[in-house]
C-alpha cells in the first residue's frame, strides 16, 4: 500500500520547513549585521558584488549599496565607480542620472579607469549630491534640505493649498504599466496617469502641433535627454516620461504644482515667473490634472 501523508504528519513538516525558512533568514540577517561593520573596503566590495548578483546568499541590491556606500563615503574608487553603475542602469532602483553622475565623478577624481569614459558617454559632467538611494526611494545621506526658490503666485486658498494626489481610474495595458513602473521612479503612479491623460489622452500614436510625441508627448530634446531611443515604444516614452517627472520632483523639491507647470511649459519658465508661469495654457493644464486628482 502506497504511503500518504497524515494530516499530522504534513503539519510536522510544514513547521519544519518554516522553520528552517526562517533560521535561514535570521543567519542572513545576521552574517550581513557582521560584513557592514566591516572596514576592509575589499571584503565590502567582495560581499556587494555577492548581494547584487545573488551568489551564495539571497539576491538584494539594497543591501549591496549599503556595503558599495560605506566603502564609497571613505573614498574608495570602485565603490564609487558601482553605485555610479547602478544608478546610471536603474538597477533595482529608479534610474538616476544625477545621481549617477555624482558618484562616477567622485570616482574619476580618483583617477578611476572607467569613470570619466562613463561620464562622457552620458554627456554629464558629475557634481551634485552623491547620496546611497535604496529600491524604496530612501536616501541613506540624504542632501541637507534646501530653501524653496520658487513660489506660487496665490490668488486664492485654493492655489497654494495642499495637493491630494486621488486614485485614477484609469485601467488597461498602459495604466498596469505605469502601476508597476512608477514606484521605480519615486513618483506616485496616480500622479504619472493623470499626466499622460492630460498629454495624450492615452493614444501612443499622439503627436502634436510642436512635434510632441506619444503618451507623454515627448519632445525629440526631452526624449534624447533622458534617453529615449524610441519615442513611439509606449514603454520607452512612459519611462522617458517619468525620469523628466522625477528630475522636475527633485528640481522643484517635490511641488506637484511647480512640476506640472514645468512638464507644461518648461522648467526655464517656471524659473523664470517665479512660480506657475501666467500663461492660460498653463494654469488650465494645472488645474485640469489636480480636479483629476481630487484637488
Amino acid at each position: 500500500m502506497p504511503w500518504t501523508r497524515t494530516p499530522l504528519v504534513q503539519v510536522v513538516l510544514t513547521g519544519f520547513l518554516l522553520l528552517t525558512t526562517v533560521t535561514a533568514v535570521r543567519g542572513e540577517a545576521v552574517i550581513f549585521r557582521e560584513i557592514v561593520g566591516e572596514t576592509d573596503a575589499a571584503k565590502l566590495l567582495s560581499w556587494g558584488l555577492r548581494y547584487r548578483e545573488g551568489n551564495g546568499v539571497a539576491r538584494n541590491i539594497d543591501r549591496a549599496i549599503k556595503l558599495y556606500c560605506k566603502a564609497a563615503r571613505n573614498g574608495h574608487p570602485e565603490a564609487q565607480f558601482q553605485l555610479g553603475m547602478i544608478y546610471a542602469k536603474g538597477e533595482g532602483v529608479a534610474m538616476d542620472k544625477d545621481l549617477a553622475a555624482a558618484w562616477l565623478a567622485k570616482a574619476t577624481a580618483q583617477k578611476h579607469a572607467h569613470a570619466a569614459e562613463m561620464l562622457i558617454m552620458m554627456g554629464r559632467r558629475g557634481g551634485g549630491h552623491a547620496g546611497c538611494v535604496l529600491s524604496d526611494g530612501r536616501d541613506l545621506y540624504p542632501a541637507p534640505k534646501r530653501k524653496r526658490r520658487y513660489a506660487l503666485r496665490c490668488r486664492s486658498s485654493r492655489d497654494c493649498g495642499p495637493v491630494r494626489i486621488g486614485a485614477h481610474p484609469a485601467t488597461g495595458e498602459v495604466a498596469q504599466m505605469v502601476r508597476e513602473l512608477a514606484p521605480k521612479y519615486r513618483l506616485n503612479p496616480n500622479l504619472v496617469l493623470a499626466v499622460i491623460e492630460a498629454e495624450s489622452g492615452f493614444n501612443p500614436h499622439a503627436l502634436s502641433p510642436k512635434n510632441a510625441q506619444g503618451l507623454m508627448q515627448l519632445i525629440p530634446a526631452t526624449a534624447e535627454r533622458f534617453g529615449v531611443s524610441n519615442v513611439w515604444d509606449p514603454e520607452q516614452n512612459v519611462r522617458g516620461g517619468m525620469a523628466y517627472l522625477r528630475w522636475l520632483m527633485k528640481t522643484f523639491d517635490g511641488d506637484v504644482r511647480l512640476v506640472l507647470a514645468a512638464y507644461n511649459a518648461g522648467e526655464g519658465a517656471v524659473a523664470r515667473y517665479g512660480g506657475v508661469p501666467p500663461f492660460a495654457e498653463t494654469e488650465g493644464y494645472v488645474a485640469r490634472i489636480l480636479h483629476r486628482l481630487g484637488n
